[in-house]
């Protein structure tokens, strides 16, 4: 077997486990509470866990609690509930805000050393002074105050005397640096808020790139990964460290996921859902880790997604058919077998017995064959699929047809002799003989070229199914000119729902808890909230690896 090649996280993993620059590997999910995970966090999670899970480490879970505005305990619950699911367990659970007191203690430090300054700017002034790639920003009046004067300043600013925006903590660094982030950035901003952890107890909270860092120090994190939007905060995230002169967490990049026909922004989603294009979070059609479950995904396809994804230096965009292909690659394997028919007509037997029942054996998967069976029930009246009747048929149509002959799966042949239909032309009934001499396994076997599925009419259950298509007709969602409306690409067509379906009645029974496959037509998964059969993914892969 060909040995597989490491991807570059785990070429320099295995390089400071080699060299003894450290003795184990800590990695870390630091998630902000502020919205519910998706696709890319879970590769992210995949990633982080993963790595410490080969190399023998352990991996934190940390939330990124620093704005009380936009965070809540629900965030909390589900991005904890969609990580286990994944089938992933941190070691700890820290919050950003565990680590407040520490924080603000850092901060005087700075102060004291002169590398950090109370600004009384608003933040339009603030914006404006920090200028251009081509121009150096302009310094703060505020720059050169005294140490006293600013930890007093701080202080007084952590008490609550000062209302929001009013003032500022921030780096003093270099108003001329060419990475824009190093022009005395943001350390604490004011936020008379509750916070859903601390309550009233802060009313000054710590900036993104000053809290992150040191939280990743304080935890002894070895390997910091974070996606590549990441990788100009770098510097900043080592020069608080260098500072403060403490434990040297080193932070690294990879390619953030892109997937087409979806957005992956947490502002956009919020949207759809605040102003009902989706029905929630889960609603099946969103990227969202909970959607993705609610729909029918296996937390092994997602992880195998992840898999071959794999771990980049350079962002790409990633076909969404390549997800679809990784659940149908678990579902083949595992999901049991039933027949539904979606879009029915009528199909009599003329040459059956009023009221008799003919029960058939079925394999539950094919896949195993060896494996347990259901039964099927073969009545007088059926439903079969319209799709698979054809008044006028082309040469090449195998399905059924005036005087043509198919077999019922798992059943008899049978032949069309008429068809009934409404005044509009739309096919009613059907009406068939059976060969009593085409039963598998007895009398004189015989084959015909199509076969296609059915359910008995008086013995089958009622069922509604959720069929759904992209959430939008774009592709490269990411990549919408400036100024261009999201939401005009969104797919009148991504949902529609059949509530007239028919099935076979063992499918109600199914204990197995993932998806199960309508024969011939895909995978469907019982969906959490409305009962309906949601459709997974087809049976056609349009993916090709």
């Amino acid at each position: 077997m060909e040995e597989k090649t490491l991807n570059f996280l785990e070429e320099i993993i295995e390089a400071d486990l080699a060299s003894g620059k450290c003795k184990t590997i800590k990695t870390r999910f630091p998630p902000e509470p502020n919205g519910y995970l998706h696709i890319g966090h879970a590769k992210s999670i995949c990633l982080n866990f993963g790595l410490a899970q080969k190399y023998g480490g352990t991996t934190n879970l940390r939330f990124d609690d620093t704005n009380p505005v936009k965070e809540d305990t629900e965030y909390v619950d589900s991005i904890k509930e969609d990580i286990q699911w994944l089938g992933f367990q941190w070691a700890n659970e820290f919050y950003a805000s565990d680590y407040f007191d520490q924080l603000y203690e850092w901060a005087e430090v700075l102060i004291k050393k002169g590398l950090a300054y109370v600004d009384d700017q608003s933040q339009e002034e603030i914006r404006q002074n920090r200028g251009t790639v081509s121009q150096p920003g302009v310094e703060s009046p505020w720059r050169n105050r005294s140490v006293e004067e600013n930890l007093d300043l701080f202080r007084r600013m952590k008490a609550g005397e000062f209302p929001d925006g009013s003032r500022v903590l921030r780096a003093k660094i270099d108003m001329a640096h060419p990475n824009m982030l190093f022009r005395d950035p943001l350390m604490y901003r004011i936020i008379h808020a509750d916070h859903h952890r601390t309550g009233s107890k802060w009313c000054i909270y710590p900036m993104y790139d000053y809290a992150h860092g040191e939280s990743d120090s304080i935890e002894n994190i070895t390997h910091s990964i974070c996606t590549l939007e990441f990788d100009v905060h770098r510097p900043l995230y080592d020069w608080f460290i260098e500072k403060l002169g403490i434990f040297p967490s080193h932070q690294y990049e990879f390619a953030r996921l892109n997937l087409t026909h979806t957005v992956m922004s947490k502002r956009k989603m919020l949207e759809l859902v605040k102003n009902g294009y989706v029905d929630g979070w889960d609603d099946p059609r969103m990227p969202t880790i909970c959607g993705l479950r609610r729909r029918g995904y296996t937390p092994e396809s997602i992880r195998a997604f992840a898999e071959k994804v794999g771990v980049a230096k350079r962002d790409n965009i990633i076909d969404l058919s390549l997800l679809e292909w990784c659940v149908r690659d678990d579902l083949n394997r595992r999901a049991n077998r039933y027949m539904a028919v979606i879009d029915p007509v009528k199909l009599v037997i003329d040459n059956w017995k009023e009221g008799e029942v003919e029960w058939f054996n079925a394999p539950l998967n094919p896949e195993s064959p060896d494996g347990p069976f259901r039964r099927v029930p073969f009545t007088k009246e059926m439903y079969i699929e319209r799709a698979d009747f054809m008044e006028e048929a082309p040469k090449k149509y195998f399905r059924l047809k005036p005087d043509g002959e198919v077999r019922l799966k798992y059943t008899y042949i049978v032949k069309c002799v008429s068809y009934q239909k409404d005044a509009e032309g739309r096919i009613t009934e059907i009406h068939c003989t059976y060969d009593p001499t085409s039963k598998p396994g007895a009398g004189e076997w015989r084959s015909v070229k199509g076969t296609i599925h059915w359910a008995s009419a008086t013995h089958s259950e009622k069922i509604t199914v959720n069929l759904f298509d992209r959430l939008f007709t774009e592709e490269k969602m990411g990549e919408l000119p400036e100024g261009v409306d999201y939401k005009e690409y969104l797919n009148p067509e991504s949902l529609v729902v059949k509530e007239n379906c028919y099935a076979e009645p063992d499918l109600l029974k199914d204990t197995s808890g993932i998806a199960v496959q309508f024969e011939r037509l895909g995978y469907f998964f019982k969906d959490s909230k409305n009962g309906g059969y949601n459709k997974v993914t087809g049976l056609k892969d349009t993916f090709k690896l």
